[in-house]
């Protein structure tokens, strides 16, 4: 999405910034591709450490701006905890140093600087000022369409929904009851004697692709045991990357990646390139609303679930936010995900791509304004 909004001077730019990013940042440097005069969203990203390569940081910033269609100019801004503090010689600012890094890597990249700010505690100044004099800040940001608030910080709306504890029980129940319901049709069959909601959720499970699109329809009326077999399908990678792609394409999708899952596992063939190229964020761009309706639901999954069954949703919810563009929220819930199994396989992949400020190449198609 590309918001066009008017800036008089750098303090209205910045009121316009969490408008831009969809949130209020907080200890990060954010950076606005340009096009023209048109801003197209904000991408966001930690500030720099001492053990990290100053120079790998830079290039690794100014790439990711580089990677919007059209870009010709970017703006950098430093929102920080840091006080800037006086010298003999001026006031001196937080991170100059860095920034003037990325700020000399856009140049070389041929990129049109269009201003660099720095936000303390107690007010802005500009990177760009020879003698630089803090000014107070305007705290509240112009009212846009669609944006809704923005005075959350980055990590706003990560917080897992409320289940209490008899919601929780019933779902762990369930999830029990069908692994005995599934282990007794491995071993000979049913005997009628299991529980009746153990034997409806075996039921969803006969056709998983008609199951993960009823998912996306009433996320937060899924029964508990219909928690219980999506937790049983994320938690087994060959039916956590249907889900995944089908949320990400359509139905015909999952129902194409289910069969060339079995496929695949029975030796018989590969995995078709296009399906394969979903999981790595490359293809045609999928709905947002689609993939946000099953946040939603993995979301809700996770809140319910016994505690060692939640790194499955948690890391697909992880997928889903980095595929839409928020690497932010995706680093916690892997975060999340790692503090109950640190070596959970999906995690540690996420954790590599997001690591290297990789984004799905359809969110820079989209401009929708990635936040790494």
């Amino acid at each position: 999405m590309t918001t066009v909004l008017r800036a008089s001077g750098s303090s209205e730019f910045l009121r316009l910034v969490p408008s831009l990013a969809g949130f209020t940042p907080r200890r990060s440097l954010v950076l606005l591709p340009f096009r023209g005069s048109r801003s197209h969203g904000a991408m966001r990203l930690d500030l720099p450490t001492d053990d990290v390569s100053l120079e790998h940081y830079a290039d690794s910033a100014v790439g990711l701006v580089a990677r919007v269609p059209h870009t010709d100019a970017v703006a950098v801004v430093v929102y920080t905890d840091v006080e800037a503090y006086s010298t003999r010689d001026g006031l001196v600012l937080p991170y100059t140093v860095e920034v003037d890094e990325v700020l000399g890597c856009a140049a070389d990249s041929g990129l049109r600087i269009v201003d660099a700010l720095c936000v303390t505690p107690s007010g802005w100044s500009s990177y760009l000022d020879d003698e630089p004099v803090l000014r107070p800040l305007e705290q509240e940001a112009p009212s846009v369409i669609d944006v809704g608030d923005v005075s959350g910080d980055q990590l706003a709306g990560t917080d897992l929904p409320s289940a209490d504890l008899a919601e929780k029980e019933r779902v762990g129940r369930a999830l029990r009851d069908l692994d005995e319901l599934l282990a007794h049709e491995r071993d000979g069959g049913i005997t009628g004697r299991e529980n009746p909601q153990a034997i409806a959720a075996l039921a969803l499970l006969d056709d998983l692709p008609a199951f993960f699109e009823s998912v996306l329809t009433d996320p937060a009326g899924l029964p508990p045991f219909a928690h219980a077999a999506l937790l049983w399908c994320l938690d087994r990678p060959i039916f956590r990357d249907v889900a995944l792609t089908q949320w990400a394409t359509d139905h015909l999708g999952g129902v194409r990646t289910l069969e060339a899952q079995l496929a695949f596992s029975s030796g018989r063939t590969a995995v078709p390139d296009d399906l394969g190229e979903v999981f790595l964020g490359r293809g045609p761009a999928p709905d947002t609303a689609r993939l946000r309706r099953a946040l939603d639901a993995v979301r809700l999954a996770a809140a319910r679930a016994p505690r060692p069954s939640r790194p499955a949703p948690l890391t697909v919810a992880a997928w889903i936010s980095w595929a839409l563009g928020r690497a932010s929220h995706a680093g916690h819930y892997l975060d999340l995900a790692r503090a109950i199994e640190p070596e959970y396989g999906l995690a540690s992949l996420l954790d590599t791509m997001i690591g290297a400020a990789v984004l799905p190449e359809w969110v820079f198609r989209r401009g929708a304004g990635p936040t790494v």
